[in-house]
């Protein structure tokens, strides 16, 4: 099951609503780009990819209700819905580049017309998706040679196929070894607050039969010191020009903690994940999220925090590419000079 797909009959942008895993399994569909920008920012749906891919279905689906008789009025509306789609999630470039694409494949039959610029953005969605899901698979054979049989690793969050159009990116990574029948035993961070590691890459872990255990966040330090980990691997929302790598909150501590104890850390990339146009991760956008994520925390059915308490709830830091081993992309594994590396990878996948 792909986690977003397009509906044509209705038509319609239908998703699995990742806030309700893995208690339930619920299909939801979205009807207009509003709602789709909104499902984004809810976290309905999340993962740099997924969301990509997501957007693109949902700039499809404003083309698909546009009443525009004419190809001006129909590029209006899609500039509309562009705006509102992209400022759903500020941090994770697929959304924007997926935005981009989708323009691209319809200005290019601007004199055809609105029929033809609506099939167009249609059938450009469906095969940003497609390209998803092969890409995934390709990354995944690149980084299996990165586990050994029999390995321990540690993965950051959620990378899997819900994080994606399907297979996943870092956790594809890990899924690809075990496929090749590789023992690979996973030690998954909860990934607080939103909990993404303990809901939805421990769900998607038992679905494979890959062996796992939750640790806490802060317990990631512990088992690398103490020798039993041989890799780790976290995907990213954004990579700029030199390697700097924005990921889920936390990564950064726990990439620090892998160099210290001579651990490798890969980050597991797409390449439409690479934003060359930034110099560096300062210049990165980092989202701050709402502070009752973390507030709103229950122990045994009782908030944790006292009542009145202030929070701060950003979603994302930068690790620097000091910190990163390699890259595991589409087109292979990068190592350093990144900005070199980096340049050469994305060049040689627009060539394909």
């Amino acid at each position: 099951m792909r986690t977003v797909t397009w509906d044509p009959e209705t038509p319609s942008v239908r998703m699995i609503d990742q806030r309700l895993l893995p208690g339930e399994l619920v299909l939801i569909d979205l009807w207009s780009p509003q709602e789709v920008a909104d499902a984004i920012r809810q976290m309905s749906v999340r993962g740099a990819p997924a969301i990509g891919a997501t957007a693109a279905y949902g700039l499809a689906l404003a083309g698909q209700l546009s009443k525009a008789q004419t190809a001006q009025d129909l590029w209006h509306d899609l500039e509309n819905a562009v705006d509102i789609l992209r400022r759903a999630r500020p941090t994770a470039v697929n959304l924007s580049w997926a935005l981009d694409r989708l323009l691209k494949s319809a200005h290019a039959v601007f004199q055809e017309g609105p029929s033809a610029m609506r099939q167009r953005l249609v059938e450009e969605a469906q095969r940003l998706a497609d390209e998803d899901v092969e890409i995934n698979k390709r990354m995944g054979a690149h980084g299996a040679s990165l586990i050994n049989d029999g390995d321990t690793v540690i993965h950051h969050c959620n990378t899997g196929a819900l994080a994606t159009v399907d297979y996943g990116t870092a956790l594809g990574v890990i899924r690809s070894a075990h496929e090749q029948g590789k023992r690979v035993h996973v030690l998954v961070d909860e990934t607080r607050p939103r909990l993404q590691g303990a809901r939805l890459t421990a769900w998607e872990l038992a679905q494979y039969g890959i062996s796992y255990e939750i640790i806490t966040d802060n317990a990631a330090g512990y088992f690398l010191s103490s020798g039993q980990v041989a890799g780790v691997f976290v995907g990213a929302d954004r990579v700029a020009a030199n390697g700097d790598v924005a990921n889920k909150i936390g990564t950064y501590m726990l990439a620090l903690a892998a160099q210290d104890n001579d651990v490798p850390f890969y980050c597991v990339v797409p390449t439409s994940t690479i934003d060359l146009r930034l110099s560096s991760g300062e210049k990165i956008p980092l989202e701050e999220r709402e502070p009752s994520e973390v507030l709103d925390l229950m122990l045994k059915g009782k908030p944790v925090a006292p009542e009145g308490s202030q929070a701060r709830n950003p979603a994302f830091d930068i690790t620097p590419n000091r910190l990163v081993t390699a890259f595991v992309t589409e087109v292979g594994v990068l190592r350093p000079p990144y900005r070199e590396a980096i340049a050469h990878a994305v060049k040689e996948s627009q060539e394909k």
